[in-house]
């Protein structure tokens, strides 16, 4: 059985056929290593000028494939979902220059928007299948380093953890558990957000995907993260409440260690953390 790189390398060889097509990326799980039984192909395709229908279909049709969904131009984006031999396939078009203008916003302006994020990460990750001109390779050279503005950005956004934090006491006496829980994942998510930005790693998901394999990347991180956050949505409510206020009171702590200048101390007087019990 073809692996689903050689799949997605087949697949690139119809596509550049087509001249107005500037390059294609494979992104996703199986341009990063991570892909597994369920996994599908991402591929992002660069446009010179807007395709047509004919244009997106030729290709399905070449392949036979089974058209799952079809979407029109919407929100500088074509997207197309379909099926070869079991294989799903997941198409993302975009004009060269809305990827360009894109990361005009986050490398230049240090724009924090998770999708604009997301198209950066895959373009630094992805794996180029063909290009015109290093179409791609000029594109990726400019993810490379991961600007100072933007990890700045996602701590400071990231910090203001809500006035239902403060009430948690209550939720988890009350035992109103969906209100409790959707704290819970609010919190870890902005944790998240500022340990992206800590790490320097542009969010490739906004409900960050692939959790265990990212902080695993990560090299400013507290102890056993994943394991941390696994055990908030699985363990008993009591503990899930003292396991993030350690989780919450450790990432400060790393923001006061690196960014000494931003005002994180007051923050966690002001919360009442419990001391995390993990070293």
């Amino acid at each position: 059985m073809q692996s689903l790189t050689n799949r997605a390398d087949k697949m690139a060889e119809i596509y550049q056929k087509n001249e107005n097509i500037a390059g294609v990326l494979l992104a996703g799980s199986v341009s990063r290593g991570w892909d597994d039984s369920h996994s599908d192909i991402e591929l992002h395709i660069l446009w010179k000028k807007p395709p047509r229908d004919r244009d997106r279909l030729q290709p399905i049709e070449k392949v036979n494939g089974e058209i799952i969904d079809f979407h029109p131009y919407e929100e500088e984006e074509w997207a197309e979902t379909y099926i070869v031999d079991g294989v799903k396939f997941e198409i993302s078009s975009f004009l060269v220059s809305t990827i360009q203008e894109v990361l005009q916003q986050v490398v230049q302006q240090a724009n924090t928007n998770y999708d604009f994020q997301c198209l950066a990460a895959s373009l630094k990750d992805g794996k180029i299948l063909f290009e015109e001109e290093r179409t791609l390779s000029s594109l990726k050279e400019e993810v490379t380093a991961y600007p100072a503005a933007l990890a700045e950005n996602m701590i400071i956004e990231n910090l203001e953890l809500g006035s239902r934090w403060n009430n948690r006491k209550a939720l988890l006496a009350r035992k109103d558990w969906l209100m409790y829980y959707d704290l819970m994942t609010a919190v870890q998510k902005r944790m998240l957000g500022i340990l992206f930005g800590l790490n320097g790693m542009y969010v490739h998901h906004p409900a960050f995907k692939w959790l265990k394999q990212s902080t695993d990347e990560m090299k400013i991180v507290p102890d056993q993260l994943y394991e941390r956050f696994t055990s908030v949505l699985t363990g008993s409510p009591e503990e899930s409440f003292s396991t993030l206020e350690g989780v919450v009171w450790e990432v400060y702590a790393l923001v006061e260690r690196h960014y000494p200048h931003l005002p994180v101390t007051e923050r966690r007087k002001q919360a009442a953390f419990t001391r995390p019990v993990h070293p």
